[in-house]
């Protein structure tokens, strides 16, 4: 048996931002990281998921991490070869990309049309189609762990809904990453309602959602992989700042609303005003890097810029190496978030 720890993984969506997550992915996959048992993941985390579940069945830790590095490449992110990592020493920073993908003609020309045109008014499919079609479906489904789980919004209830295990496909991992300004939603006739429902990002509702991850039979630890900046220093003032925070918030919130209801009830049971009974703790841990991800904005979630996912990866292998280096140690003991001070 292995003596690695076992996590379960709660990924975020964040548009081309996830290239972040590919990079955490990446780095616990070495030699030295925890066992991954289950996964609840939205948006381009679900796109990382899935693939990290497909590789791991296919190939094991290497396959996984090939299948992420397949996946990005696809996305948009060059080889890592000597030539990538010339242009990215050479270029700007990413404040600095980001400000010049902002002030784009093209970028502020499909900003504005997705503002006040419909997306069922234009032509046109989910680009991420044609990469999602080539998923290996038998595995990504297949019941051996990890446990996948996808989250999306129904757009006519407003409520979360979790796919798993034989309902996770094309179809629903488009649903995941639907955003309703840019794409029509995905709708199908869904077995578990008995009508046609459709579906819109997951984020709104689930980004992810925690509560699949909280099992007997799943490890306590919850490892998120955050890539919303939860904290911004300065207040914003230009009209497109105030959109991009507002924008991280509204993605933020429904986590924030996970995390301190865990908070709560640990809170409770510590004191002693609950009974524990067969409740065991869970313990939350985050892997982050807010000081990066507030120099990117909205732009670049929206355009998949080679040198900044190639910089969003290194930035997340660093970020997990500093967590693993840091807070090893307290999986399958302690948090290490410090949730009395993000909520007291």
């Amino acid at each position: 048996m292995s003596a690695r720890p076992a996590i379960n993984l709660a990924l975020q969506g964040g548009g081309a931002h996830g290239a972040f997550t590919w990079g955490v992915l990446d780095r616990l996959l070495e030699g030295d990281g925890p066992e991954i048992a289950a996964i609840s993941a939205t948006s381009a985390g679900a796109l990382n998921g899935a693939a990290l579940k497909a590789g791991l069945l296919a190939g094991g830790r290497q396959g996984a991490r090939d299948n992420l590095d397949w996946l990005w490449g696809q996305v948009g992110a060059l080889p890592a070869d000597a030539v990538t990592q010339w242009l990215a020493a050479l270029s700007p920073d990413p404040r600095v990309i980001s400000q010049m993908i902002d002030m784009s003609p093209a970028f502020n020309w499909a900003d504005l049309m997705s503002r006040i045109v419909s997306p069922y008014g234009m032509p046109g499919d989910n680009p991420l189609r044609r990469i999602v079609d080539r998923f290996r479906w038998d595995l990504v489904c297949d019941v051996c762990p990890p446990w996948l789980n996808i989250c999306a919004t129904n757009v006519r209830t407003g409520r979360i809904r979790i796919f798993t295990g034989t309902e996770i496909c094309t179809q629903t991992i488009l649903a995941s990453t639907c955003l309703p300004t840019l794409f029509r939603a995905v709708e199908w006739d869904d077995p578990k309602t008995g009508g046609r429902e459709a579906f819109w990002d997951g984020g709104y509702i689930g980004n992810p959602a925690l509560f699949p991850l909280i099992h007997d039979e799943l490890p306590q630890d919850i490892v998120i992989v955050n890539i919303n900046p939860l904290m911004r220093e300065d207040v914003p003032k230009t009209a497109r700042d105030i959109q991009n925070r507002i924008n991280e918030i509204s993605f933020n919130s429904s986590l924030l609303r996970e995390v301190r209801s865990i908070w709560t009830l640990k809170r409770l049971l510590h004191n002693g005003a609950l009974n524990t009974g067969r409740m065991r703790e869970v313990y939350v841990h985050m892997i982050a890097d807010d000081v990066l991800m507030t120099q990117l904005s909205v732009a670049t979630k929206m355009v998949a810029n080679p040198v900044i996912l190639r910089r969003l990866k290194e930035a997340g292998r660093t970020a997990a190496d500093r967590f693993l280096a840091d807070h090893a140690g307290d999986l399958g003991k302690r948090d290490s978030v410090d949730m009395d001070a993000m909520f007291a």
